[in-house]
């Protein structure tokens, strides 16, 4: 399966100290509305942090895209890995609509409870 960018995203508290914080540590802002959200890149490296989004770690793929949010020619859509998943036997925790096109996610959970967001952007 091609599950594209991955990055890590993390509920916080407060974005500015977030921010902050892990500036500290050499990522920059890479992408969000600096109000709800910011994607924070160092190197090849994404941390997506949200104020009060969600409240749990989350383990994000991107289908289609890049570590630079790049469109890739070759990729698994969203789709086509739930149908996957699927015949595998994997609960899916929220599906999306199998006949839709572009924009569209799906949640799973890992056998140790750790959620799993496959959130294609890519149309």
């Amino acid at each position: 399966m091609k599950l594209g960018a991955f990055s890590v995203s993390l509920p916080v508290k407060n974005l500015a100290k977030s921010k902050e914080f892990y500036e500290h540590l050499g990522f920059e802002q890479f992408a969000g509305d600096g109000q709800h959200y910011l994607i924070m890149k160092n190197e090849e490296t994404l941390i997506g942090l949200f104020e009060n989004m969600f409240e749990e770690t989350l383990l994000t793929f991107n289908p289609g895209w890049d570590q630079s949010a790049n469109q890739l020619s070759d990729y698994d859509d969203v789709r086509t890995i739930q149908q996957k998943l699927m015949d595998e036997n994997i609960k899916l925790e929220r599906h999306c609509d199998s006949q839709g096109q572009g924009p569209a996610s799906i949640v799973v959970k890992d056998p140790d409870g750790h959620t799993i967001l496959i959130d294609q952007h890519v149309k």
